[in-house]
């Protein structure tokens, strides 16, 4: 008898909620090499990454829990998060 695999789907943890969901419902956050912080759609930037829920609550939890300055081992401006936040937002509209 053969026994069916399944793919397995890639699991990663929402910073701000702390719930493990499939990789493909969070959005990806990343520091680059030069030192920039963007919002990665592509899921392939180059640099140190961190996933967030597509949740404003979310990201105000991250905030408030300091979790993206864990995640990315430094003080993320407040000029970034505002940036960051804008940045999801338009990813929610889509």
């Amino acid at each position: 008898m053969a026994t069916i695999l399944k793919n397995k789907v890639p699991q990663r943890k929402c910073i701000g909620c702390n719930e493990s969901k499939p990789k493909k419902e969070l959005i990806r956050i990343v520091k680059t090499p030069e030192g920039e912080m963007l919002v990665d759609d592509t899921g392939r930037a180059n640099g140190r990454g961190a996933y967030i829920c597509n949740n404003p609550e979310c990201l105000q939890k991250a905030i408030k829990s300091k979790g993206l300055n864990r995640a990315f081992k430094m003080n993320v401006d407040t000029d970034v998060l505002i940036k960051l936040s804008e940045e999801m937002a338009k990813l929610g509209k889509r």
